[in-house]
């Protein structure tokens, strides 16, 4: 393992792994589902998605059963466990717009709990029936909150279901600090095939994998840059909150995981521009995914053209593109939503800082100070 880390000693490495649960090497055979989250592939993406010599390593978490979500799902649910937080057998209630869904199931199934699953009428179906097939049970919110929209609905539902089933546990994703946790192992991942990481870039939703890979990276990459990605209308990095199109990242509550300080930049990205850059992702690299997938691919590229060609970046892909054939790759949902022919510009608008004014398109800010909760 360590003979592909560059400048990062061996001590360091072995620490590392003491203190995180690691996944087996890619290729072990599984006795548990659980086997086969981790280890993903990481991916060059260069022409011509970037212009010749330039480009940036792609983490392919779509390669999980369930994707990048699968990690907390896991050890979230095991850490519960080991606290005596979660009873064996007991039921497992979260909100959740997909992906952390697939990965409770696949928690449920691994540690032998029932999950129910609070979702809202933006779930794609093909995920319903998914989760349905996985065993889980999904409830479906009918309106949004006045304030928090779908996700306060979400949480709302979630604490009636709680209070109705004494026993019941909620791993909270936004806030649990065993979420960012489980992405040591990711971090490590990125380090043992890339070593020294200069740039990370990663979506920001729950504020999990962000502050998660961003910790671990930084212990063998000092000087790391993260740079945030967020939706429009999202309030994560100070921006007032508004309906989104796009899900998987930004918010509408203020989740405590989100690490403020550790963030060096975050750009907000609109819908028509994620789905350009997912979309150019899928017919040139054949690897691609949804709304966050398209978003943090056009943060990485800009990158890659505007830092000198040794400038090592990584960007976090947190799915796959399966469930978004009705969406992202549906040209009638797309032509519906004004989102086709839209080529995003060579770069992002720049605001001084969250508080500046409300922004509709790709933008960029570095003082993210007034954004910060």
């Amino acid at each position: 393992m360590t003979t592909a880390l560059r400048g990062i000693s061996t001590h360091d490495v072995r620490a590392f792994v003491a203190a995180h649960e690691l996944p087996e090497p890619a290729g072990t055979p599984c006795r548990s589902p659980a086997g086969m989250v981790g280890n993903t592939p990481v991916l060059w993406i260069g022409e011509p998605f970037n212009p010749a010599g330039r480009g940036f390593w792609a983490k392919l978490e779509g390669a999980n059963p369930g994707g990048i979500k699968d990690r907390p799902g896991l050890h979230m649910v095991a850490a519960a466990r080991s606290r005596g937080e979660l009873a064996s057998g007991a039921p497992i209630v979260e909100s959740t717009s997909g992906t952390l869904g697939l990965g409770l199931a696949l928690a449920g199934i691994t540690y032998g709990h029932p999950v129910t699953l609070v979702a809202d009428p933006g779930l794609e179906p093909l995920l319903v029936h998914q989760l349905q097939a996985y065993g889980a049970r999904v409830e479906v919110v009918a309106e949004p909150h006045s304030v928090g929209g779908w996700q306060q609905a979400r949480r709302d539902r979630v604490r009636a279901l709680l209070d109705r089933q004494p026993g019941a546990w909620c791993p909270d994703q936004y806030h649990n600090p065993d979420n960012p946790a489980a992405y040591a192992a990711l971090g490590l991942e990125l380090a043992v095939r890339l070593g020294q990481v200069d740039i990370l870039v990663a979506a920001v939703g729950t504020g999990g994998h962000s502050a998660g890979i961003a910790r671990a990276l930084r212990a063998f990459s000092p000087g790391l840059r993260l740079a945030g990605v967020d939706s429009v209308r999202s309030t994560v990095f100070g921006q007032p909150a508004g309906p989104r199109l796009m899900r998987g990242l930004g918010s509408s509550i203020h989740p405590r995981n989100v690490d403020h300080a550790a963030f060096d930049e975050a750009h907000w990205v609109a819908p028509a521009e994620a789905v350009w850059a997912a979309r150019r992702l899928a017919r040139h690299h054949y690897a691609s995914g949804g709304w966050s997938v398209g978003a943090v691919a056009l943060v990485a590229g800009w990158l890659a053209r505007t830092h000198p060609p040794t400038t090592r970046i990584a960007a976090v892909f947190p799915d796959g593109i399966h469930r978004y054939w009705n969406t992202v790759y549906n040209d009638d949902y797309c032509r519906t939503h004004d989102l086709l022919g839209q080529r995003p510009a060579d770069d992002p608008d720049e605001i001084a800082h969250p508080g500046e004014r409300v922004v509709e398109r790709w933008t960029r800010c570095v003082n993210l100070t007034e954004g910060a909760r």
